[in-house]
């Protein structure tokens, strides 16, 4: 599917704001609201879009405390990362997971908890207890300096 920039714009409004009721989105992108509300099915269909979620305010659910673990695994084998990642994807602490690599880390991990003694015991209970897990290195975010669920459009051809 090409993009045009109608399409640009709605992915664009969508990313800011997808409660937006379908009329609201037409006036903005200038089509009337039956062919908006195809396009974004279309855009849904072709996989530019894969779901809508509700963002929700980390302190008012008492999660203070973020951290960005660095895990090196002991081997790496296609059994270990899948045995490493069938833990962490039921971990509800852990809300992104990336293989990475460049560094002496196979992952890294960002864990929400309330402090950080439900850090520690999340590290010790559940992190270090994964087959394989050889190190592991904690950084706690101190502020949020850009906290964005926007993707870049700008290098959409």
């Amino acid at each position: 599917m090409k993009l045009d920039r109608i399409d640009k714009h709605i992915l664009s409004l969508l990313q800011k704001d997808a409660q937006m009721s379908n009329q609201t989105l037409a006036d903005q992108v200038g089509l009337s609201p039956s062919p908006c509300l195809r396009r974004v099915k279309q855009l849904e269909d072709a996989g530019y879009i894969h779901g809508y979620v509700a963002l929700l305010n980390p302190s008012q659910l008492d999660l203070k405390l973020t951290a960005y673990v660095q895990i090196a695994l002991d081997r790496h084998t296609p059994d270990r990362f899948a045995a490493f990642d069938a833990v962490v994807t039921q971990c509800p602490e852990v809300v992104e997971c990336f293989l990475v690599t460049g560094q002496t880390a196979d992952y890294t991990v960002k864990v929400v908890v309330p402090d950080m003694e439900a850090y520690q015991d999340f590290l010790l209970n559940t992190l270090t207890q994964i087959p394989g897990v050889t190190g592991v290195h904690s950084s706690f975010v101190m502020r949020k300096v850009v906290d964005k669920t926007q993707l870049p459009l700008k290098y959409l051809k």
